[in-house]
């Protein structure tokens, strides 16, 4: 039994509850110290002062959805190549965190509150030492093993001389869905009621996940294409002539590829939304690309057919 996807989802979650409990902490401790609302907002220019204020109870229970989601999003996609990544985000967001709660210390009207934009550097200093630390606990995570190539030949579709045929199915993970939404919905919470740069990240981070979480696969004759279903772009292509084979696999996100979304192994890449049946693309080079879809048979029983035409001249 392959162990490292396990230890590296409990590696990449660790440093949220960690923030959790900190942050936590210092609020219960603190909390006869704290003004009620606290400033969570502060303007870029005039050194920083306070224009937006949330409740008490409610800055709690948005900084803890916040730290909840992001680590769910982590442990959800990451590979063992960015757990620094992890920690980093974790070290930033918690240094924003606690500086906010230092600013409100002792205030006795919030207006007065201000947050000296120094504070992005030391919150950038935590982020670099957090990932620092991540990167550290990588050597914890043992390398990831090649993707064994397994049964699954398909026979190439016949195709007479002079048909022309195309593939296109759709293919979407729920779960990628819920974290992207959350972590988005979390980001437009925090541009109203919180530190604007954690909101921007939190945003962008939840629609790039919105994007990955529903592609749709294409095949050809010019190859293999793989893009989001709400937009052109980004694309994945492996054309035609850099294509050896086709195979179908069943895939297991966790074991074979260590998570869901856009994944690289030692031997492969792929784009992963849920288990179960996958196209395998064996590439010029000896790499594979696979891609989770239903109905994989079908496009790799053509992929064959157009690479058997290839090499007669026919394409």
């Amino acid at each position: 039994m392959n162990r490292g996807p396990t230890r590296l989802r409990l590696l990449a979650a660790l440093p949220f509850p960690l923030v959790l409990a900190a942050h936590t902490t210092l609020f219960v401790r603190w909390g006869d110290r704290l003004p009620d609302p606290l400033a969570t907002h502060f303007s870029a220019g005039g050194g920083g002062r306070a224009d937006g204020w949330t409740g008490a109870t409610a800055y709690a229970l948005i900084a803890s959805g916040l730290l909840v989601a992001l680590g769910a999003g982590w442990t959800l996609l990451v590979r063992r190549g960015a757990l620094w990544g992890a920690w980093a985000t974790a070290g930033f967001t918690g240094a924003l965190l606690l500086l906010v709660l230092g600013d409100n210390l002792d205030a006795v009207d919030a207006a007065t509150v201000t947050s000296p934009p120094a504070h992005l550097l030391v919150a950038g200093a935590a982020a670099g030492v957090a990932g620092l630390l991540g990167l550290a606990l990588t050597r914890l995570v043992p390398p990831e093993p090649a993707v064994p190539p397994g049964p699954g030949a398909v026979q190439a579709l016949p195709l007479g001389a002079t048909e022309v045929a195309g593939w296109s199915r759709g293919a979407g993970s729920r779960a990628m869905a819920s974290v992207g939404a959350v972590t988005g919905t979390a980001g437009l919470a925090l541009f109203v009621a919180g530190p604007w740069p954690v909101a921007l990240v939190l945003l962008v981070s939840g629609l790039l996940v919105l994007l990955l979480a529903g592609v749709r696969v294409s095949v050809d004759r010019r190859g293999l294409t793989v893009r989001p279903t709400l937009a052109p772009w980004p694309r994945i292509r492996v054309p035609l002539d850099r294509v050896e084979g086709a195979s179908v696999r069943d895939v297991d996100p966790l074991a074979d590829f260590g998570g869901w979304g856009y994944r690289v192994r030692a031997h492969a890449t792929g784009v992963v939304l849920r288990s179960g049946q996958a196209l395998v693309v064996r590439k010029d080079g000896g790499r594979e690309f696979a891609v989770t879809v239903p109905d994989a048979a079908t496009a790799a029983a053509l992929l064959n057919a157009l690479v058997e035409r290839r090499g007669h001249g026919k394409v």
